[in-house]
């Protein structure tokens, strides 16, 4: 068989451009325009795209309760990523999202009934304790755990985890045709960005929707396209390539994050979070290798495609 660089390419295209998201909503953000409204503005547009490419998609939308629940878990994911890298720690933020494969492990096992192997329990292991080492500050008394936690922190933990939910929701509509799944998903990120920038602007937490300006309109529509492009880019390099071989690709978005960040003096790398780091990769390479991340009997959900990291979108 002819070995193919292009899906490879492809697959590397969509973990740049999740990996160097960071520096557009960081300069949004320095234009006035919080992630919340930045999230909401770039996935209408992208929802537009897709109702003009596909209007049936609408009617499979409103007729699945199930895609109503992956475009909720779709909107948390990017709402609280997106904001997390736009006023946290870059470094921290992506590899406390790519926690995601250990919660992946203990979704699954609640809700689709997959039991983890001997390795999926390793793999949370190290997932976790990455964690501890990058967010839990040294020497101090159990009672000051949660100390080290600034919001951007819960906010990356917390799109991990919704990113994992929203693998498990892909998994159960399986069936259902991509452009509903893709209309639900951008539908989602829209409404829920909608909602959180409302609610943020009426708690005093974020501004109000600063007036139109090329200094942040130019990034929505240049995010939009570059979200766009790199699903498009997911999907070709996946369908192409075994699954295991395309999240072990993907985590090459925490490689372009972490050298982007620091090039740009946006992060402090020290010991303890290169370590961590370096668990919490191991845990979800771990996820990526054939075989190890199989679970323990069959259960229901057997033959879905897996979670894979990097399609936040």
């Amino acid at each position: 068989m002819q070995f193919s660089a292009a899906p490879y390419i492809a697959l590397v295209f969509n973990a740049l451009v999740w990996g160097l998201s960071w520096w557009p909503f960081q300069t949004m953000r320095a234009a006035g325009l919080a992630a919340p409204w930045a999230t909401a503005l770039m996935f209408s547009v992208l929802a537009l795209g897709i109702t003009a490419w596909s209007p049936g998609a609408w009617a499979v939308l409103g007729g699945k309760r199930a895609l109503w629940l992956l475009a909720l878990t779709s909107g948390l994911t990017n709402v609280c990523f997106n904001t997390a890298v736009s006023s946290g720690d870059v470094v921290r933020v992506i590899l406390l999202f790519y926690l995601m494969p250990a919660w992946a492990v203990l979704l699954a096992w609640r809700f689709l009934g997959e039991r983890p192997s001997v390795m999926g329990i390793l793999r949370l292991v190290l997932a976790f304790a990455g964690m501890a080492l990058i967010v839990v500050p040294p020497d101090v008394p159990w009672q000051r755990l949660l100390s080290g936690f600034a919001v951007p922190d819960v906010l990356g933990l917390l799109g991990g985890f919704f990113f994992a939910a929203t693998g498990v929701g892909l998994r159960g509509t399986a069936g259902v045709r991509p452009a509903a799944r893709l209309l639900a998903m951008f539908v989602g990120c829209s409404v829920v960005g909608s909602l959180s920038a409302l609610l943020g602007y009426g708690m005093g937490w974020l501004p109000a929707l600063p007036a139109l300006s090329s200094s942040w309109l130019v990034w929505v529509v240049v995010m939009a396209l570059g979200v766009a492009a790199g699903n498009w880019s997911l999907q070709f390099g996946a369908a192409r390539l075994p699954a295991a071989t395309t999240a072990l690709v993907m985590l090459s978005e925490v490689l372009f994050a972490t050298v982007s960040a620091w090039l740009l003096d946006a992060t402090e790398l020290n010991a303890r979070m290169l370590l961590g780091g370096a668990l919490i990769v191991g845990g979800a390479g771990l996820a990526a290798l054939p075989g190890l991340g199989k679970r323990a009997a069959p259960a229901q959900g057997a033959g879905k495609p897996e979670i894979r990291p990097g399609a936040e979108a």
